[in-house]
């Protein structure tokens, strides 16, 4: 059995659950998540708390399981709470502002990268050096900040780049001792 399915899973205050069919919808405070499941995966609400069970114990169906309880956990931990990701812009020159909802960052390059803020995505620049990336959707903030930090990678060498607040850059020794 998976452990992680198993338990239940807490409605807070002020966030409603609703299932119907194969469809839950967790909504609350201005705010709305649809998760889709799949038919090996049955959800109930019972006295306050979200039941997640699957229909057979076939490998399919034991993986979905967990999954998808932790899937509807965040949906409810998003709309109560909220996710953010923090990201830093390290090298010469790297800055990074707001112009109404679109995201300006001048990376190194002869242009500026202009990235617009998804729906339910909320982009802050507290510093030039700093994005602030929220929302309530767990999956679509981890996705678009990926998609920031793809734009300009970390490299190697210098360090130079979009990279996560606290991520480890190992950076390796030059080339130039190569050779005789």
């Amino acid at each position: 059995m998976s452990r992680i399915g198993q338990e239940p899973i807490t409605i807070e205050e002020g966030v409603e659950v609703k299932v119907d069919g194969n469809k839950v919808t967790v909504t609350g405070s201005g705010k709305e998540t649809v998760i889709e499941l799949p038919e090996q995966i049955k959800v109930e609400v019972k006295d306050g708390q979200v039941l997640v069970t699957r229909t057979n114990d076939e490998k399919l169906s034991k993986s979905l399981h967990g999954t998808f309880r932790a899937i509807i956990a965040n949906a409810i931990n998003g709309i109560k709470e909220g996710f953010e990701k923090k990201l830093e812009l390290v090298g010469v020159g790297y800055r990074a502002r707001m112009e109404g909802t679109t995201l300006v960052m001048s990376l190194g390059w002869n242009h500026p990268i202009k990235v617009e803020s998804p729906e339910g995505i909320l982009i802050e620049v507290p510093e030039e050096t700093k994005i602030v990336i929220k929302g309530h959707d767990k999956q679509r903030v981890g996705q678009f900040a990926a998609k920031v930090r793809s734009i300009r990678k970390p490299e190697p060498y210098k360090g130079k780049g979009v990279r996560y607040e606290g991520e480890y850059v190992r950076k390796k020794s030059s080339k130039s001792g190569v050779g005789a």
